[in-house]
């Protein structure tokens, strides 16, 4: 009896424990939200929203203020297409491979030297692209500017390949034997199998995988603001500077800007801009795995 007691005592605790832990990450993102539009109403109290979403310079802390946040968007939306269009096909290959084809050995190597790269600093990305990408693309462009989009897509392409390929390729290796040995009983080839049964098999999780590595991208603040200069600049040409919205938020709360006026209220606006982008993706991802679910 004492026993049974003490056992449902423990349950109770654990239990406990477990709503506490997953309590506390909402109570954190609600609290996230409330702080960024509390302090984002007094911003525009100030600033028209039409201006903000409409304005072409981005200006805040000069005595000519401009707060048109297309410039910090661009950069933002550019750096983050280029990055996807590296980490996304390389990733998708190379989690095909670990998952179809490596050997067991093989990919007990691999797969933790990839996820390596996770654990580099990211300034000592922002520095490579800066002195190692960016001379290098230099010698096929030689109008590309020192400080440029291009290299910064490029590398913070390279920095998210792990988390990509990894959740990729977890998802793939779960989706069970017999699915793949029903499509090589129909004669479908090893190929046809990843890419028709597999992949489709596995789709939620490429879907997150996808959805991490742009919120990744979209949040990534050393590499731009080493790389790709810290110039708000309205542009969608890879080959020019531009600066990000996270590299702003940096440039402001490391610099000299009173708590409570204007130019240090603009990174909450700038913030919950960021935050709306990535739960719309958030969002769409959402959509996508249900309308998958629904078609198949």
């Amino acid at each position: 009896m004492e026993s049974s007691l003490r056992l449902r005592t423990t349950e109770r605790a654990i239990e406990g424990g477990l709503f506490l832990a997953a309590f506390s990450s909402v109570a954190i993102t609600v609290a996230i939200v409330v702080i960024l539009v509390s302090e984002s109403i007094g911003f525009f109290r100030h600033v028209p929203l039409i201006d903000f979403l409409t304005d072409t310079q981005w200006t805040p802390l000069f005595a000519d203020a401009h707060f048109g946040i297309l410039p910090l968007l661009s950069g933002t939306l550019v750096i983050t297409g280029i990055a996807m269009a590296v980490a996304l096909p390389l990733g998708t290959i190379a989690a095909i491979y670990l998952s179809e084809y490596a050997p067991h050995t093989v990919r007990e190597v691999v797969k933790p030297i990839l996820e390596l790269l996770s654990a580099v600093p990211t300034v000592v990305f922002g520095y490579f692209a800066l002195l190692f990408v960016t001379p290098l693309l230099q010698k096929w462009i030689p109008t590309l500017s020192g400080f440029n989009m291009l290299s910064a897509g490029l590398v913070i392409g390279i920095m998210i390949l792990p988390y990509v390929s990894s959740l990729i390729e977890d998802a793939m290796r779960a989706v069970p034997m017999r699915i793949r040995e029903g499509s090589y009983a129909m004669g479908a080839t090893r190929l046809q199998t990843a890419l028709r049964v597999v992949v489709p098999s596995a789709f939620s999780g490429v879907a997150a995988a996808f959805i991490l590595g742009i919120s990744r991208a979209l949040g990534e603040t050393m590499v731009v603001a080493v790389a790709a200069g810290m110039q708000p600049n309205l542009t969608a040409n890879p080959l020019q500077p531009a600066e990000t919205i996270t590299a702003y938020i940096v440039q402001v709360t490391l610099g000299d800007a009173p708590h409570g006026s204007i130019g240090y209220q603009t990174i909450f606006a700038a913030g919950l801009v960021l935050f709306c982008i990535t739960l719309g993706f958030n969002i769409a991802g959402y959509w996508l795995r249900q309308r998958y679910r629904e078609s198949f």
